[in-house]
């Protein structure tokens, strides 16, 4: 898949997300009227930002010099202050990577961004301050337009499934398959980002260039960290482990949030995009599933996401149906009897041609295929 480095050729042509298109856009066009600079620190671009002409350009939380800052703001510019106290960046032009959420896990989890994003929410949403509930909106933004710029024209397969599926076991090792395969068959695996079904199909993608055995041997040396409890910092460092073990995996991507604070990212989706907004999380990550989606066993938070993948193929109101694929038949017909309810819905109409139950979690794929045409 795209990785942040090939994104430039992929966004809106006014927006400037890093310090060398900042550099490529001043040299090329000797302008900077009507641009978006989002997060880059211009500490160090004064002499270009006195000579440009900034009117009608927007600065979100660019650090510059005052003499800068009092220029840019007399030539029209707005210019929206970074706001230093804060554990993340409201403004930032780029999908979070495991290794910026979990700079400083060998201190211990709850020293990491991460945490301390999380601790920062739960204190400001008891306070109910405005100005923390804006920050996170215009965070969730900034999060939503990295995501749409990473994945623009790109075949994206969601994996969705419970976060208790623990690390060495069997459920664990087939989802983590299926990863791998739907990586290999071209498709973007996009999961949930948190732990169990969503870490082991975020891992099969991670797994998909290696030879077939990496992936047991992974499987192997993650077990001795079976669940994110009793230690987040012990669960997140036997991935760091399996990373640094085969550097330069598969990319995937993880569409994480802070509403479950309980349930931190997992470290093998290279693209992260958390949010604050469940609201915002769930849907998102369900819109952008643009070549179906995979349900493995889960509970009442993946039967809610087989329903909202469901409402928007039942009206079409995002086009055509998407795939909907549903794994382990007596989970979803009698421990949950998602499955009879969907097909009642789906009766007589064009999603009806687009979903399918299978028992086994090997032989999602190829439903998957069928369903597509």
């Amino acid at each position: 898949m795209q990785t942040s480095p090939a994104h430039a050729a992929h966004h809106n042509d006014r927006e400037i997300e890093t310090l060398e298109e900042f550099d490529a856009t001043v040299s090329a066009r000797g302008t900077l009227a009507g641009f978006r600079v989002q997060a880059v620190d211009l500490t160090d671009r004064t002499r270009e930002l006195l000579a440009a002409d900034t009117a009608g350009a927007v600065f979100l939380g660019c650090p510059m010099r005052e003499n800068a800052a009092a220029k840019v703001r007399a030539d029209g510019a707005l210019v929206f202050p970074p706001l230093p106290d804060l554990p993340f960046d409201p403004y930032r032009g780029l999908l979070y990577t495991p290794d910026e959420l979990f700079a400083g896990l060998d201190k211990g989890y709850e020293q990491t961004p991460d945490a301390l994003a999380y601790a920062w929410f739960q204190q400001t949403k008891a306070d109910g301050d405005i100005f923390a509930s804006t920050l996170r909106s215009v965070h969730d933004d900034a999060v939503s337009d990295a995501l749409d710029e990473l994945l623009r024209g790109i075949r994206v397969v969601g994996v969705m499934g419970g976060h208790a599926m623990a690390r060495g076991t069997e459920a664990y090792a087939g989802a983590a398959r299926l990863g791998r395969e739907l990586a290999r068959a071209g498709f973007t695996v996009a999961t949930g980002g948190g732990p169990g079904a969503m870490e082991a199909a975020n891992l099969g993608a991670y797994a998909a260039p290696f030879e077939d055995a990496m992936l047991d041997e992974a499987c192997e040396l993650l077990a001795k960290a079976p669940s994110f409890t009793p230690s987040i910092t012990d669960w997140a460092g036997a991935a760091f482990e399996v990373r640094d073990r085969w550097p330069g995996g598969g990319g995937s991507v993880g569409i994480p949030t802070w509403f479950y604070g309980h349930e931190p990212p997992n470290a093998f989706a290279s693209h992260i995009a958390k949010y604050f907004a469940n609201a915002t999380r769930e849907d998102g990550l369900l819109a952008r599933s643009n070549a179906g989606v995979v349900f493995l066993p889960g509970a009442a938070g993946t039967v809610q996401e087989i329903f909202d993948s469901a409402t928007p193929n039942y009206y079409e109101s995002r086009g055509e149906p998407t795939p909907m694929v549903l794994v382990n038949r007596r989970h979803w017909t009698e421990k949950l009897p998602t499955w009879p309810l969907l097909q009642a819905l789906a009766r007589e109409r064009s999603m009806e041609a687009r979903i399918a139950l299978v028992d086994r979690i090997e032989e999602a794929p190829g439903a998957l295929k069928r369903l597509t045409r």
